[in-house]
C-alpha cells in the first residue's frame, strides 16, 4: 500500500467518494499516497487525469486505485481508459437500488442549491456558529439551547469533536475546560451546573496527553507527565462524583466519538 496511489474522482466535491474509499482502506496495513481529483466535469478534464493515473502506474509499477463519482457516461468512460482498478461508487449502489425502487435516481451533477435552502443546511449553520462561539468556554451564554457540553482538560480532543458533531450532524456542541481552580474547589465550573445533564466528558491517557501539551508548549509545568496525570485523574474523579458519561479519546476517531455521545445524548439525530 505505501508504494500505490489512490485516487478519489468526482464531477462534485470528491468528498463522498474519499470517505467513502478511506473507509474501505483502513481495512487494509500502510498508507497509500492519495490524491483527491474533484470537479471533473468534462471530456478535457477526464483526459488530463486520464494521465495523472497512467503516469502513477508508469512510475510505480503498479495500478493506482481510483474510487470514482462521476455522472456523466462519457467522463466515466475516459477514466475507465486507464490502467488502475476502477471503483466505481455509483454504479455499484445506485445502478442496483434503480432496478430495485423500480425508478431513476436524479443523477445530479454537483448541486448543492437545494441543500443551501434546506433547514438541515439551515441547521448546520447554526450548530457551527454556536461551537465556534462556545469553544473553550469562551461563552456560557445560551448553554440552555446545546445539545451537549463537552467537558474535559485541556487538549483531550474537545473542540474537534464539538466541530466535528456541529458540521456533520446539526449538533450544537459546546466545550468547556477543566481547569486545576476547579479540582481544587472540587465542583465542575459555575456555569456547567444547571446543565449538569447535557454534559459528557472526554478524557486522555495522560502520557498521550503529555505529547500533546508538549507540541504546545515545550518543557512547561502543564506539559509535565506529572501534572498530566493529576489532572486527567482529577478530572475523572469528578466526572464519576458528578455522574458525567465520559469516555477515553486516546484510541478513538473523531467519529466513534461523535457517536458515541449521539448515542447517549441524541439518540433522534441517528435517525433521519
Amino acid at each position: 500500500m505505501q508504494n500505490r496511489t489512490v485516487f478519489f474522482i468526482s464531477d462534485s466535491t470528491g468528498i463522498t467518494a474519499e470517505t467513502f474509499g478511506n473507509s474501505i482502506l483502513n481495512q487494509f496495513p500502510g498508507r497509500p499516497r492519495h490524491v483527491r481529483r474533484p470537479f471533473i466535469d468534462t471530456a478535457d478534464k477526464a483526459y488530463q487525469v486520464l494521465r495523472e493515473i497512467d503516469g502513477a502506474a508508469e512510475r510505480e509499477g503498479l495500478r493506482p486505485i481510483v474510487f470514482i463519482t462521476l455522472i456523466d457516461a462519457a467522463v466515466r468512460d475516459i477514466v475507465n481508459q486507464s490502467r488502475a482498478l476502477v471503483l466505481d461508487m455509483f454504479r455499484t449502489f445506485v445502478e442496483p437500488l434503480e432496478i430495485e425502487l423500480g425508478m431513476k435516481s436524479n443523477h445530479r451533477v454537483g448541486r448543492f442549491d437545494d441543500a443551501a435552502k434546506s433547514q438541515e443546511y439551515t441547521n448546520r449553520i447554526e450548530a457551527i456558529n454556536f461551537s465556534l462561539a462556545h469553544d473553550d468556554g469562551q461563552s456560557s451564554k445560551n448553554l440552555d439551547i446545546a445539545d451537549v457540553v463537552l467537558v474535559g482538560v485541556s487538549r483531550s480532543g474537545k473542540t474537534p469533536t464539538s466541530l466535528y458533531l456541529a458540521m456533520q450532524h446539526g449538533v450544537k456542541a459546546a466545550n468547556y475546560p477543566l481547569i486545576p481552580e476547579d479540582f481544587e474547589r472540587n465542583a465542575l465550573p459555575l456555569p456547567l451546573a444547571p446543565h449538569k445533564g447535557k454534559c459528557f466528558g472526554l478524557t486522555i491517557a495522560p502520557e498521550r496527553l503529555q505529547v500533546i501539551r508538549q507540541e504546545r508548549r515545550p518543557n512547561s509545568k502543564y506539559a509535565s507527565i506529572e501534572n498530566c496525570r493529576a489532572e486527567v485523574s482529577a478530572a475523572e474523579a469528578m466526572m464519576r462524583r458528578e455522574g458525567i458519561s465520559w469516555l477515553s479519546s486516546t484510541h478513538k476517531s473523531i467519529e466513534e466519538i461523535a457517536t458515541t455521545i449521539l448515542r447517549d445524548i441524541r439518540p433522534d439525530r441517528l435517525i433521519y
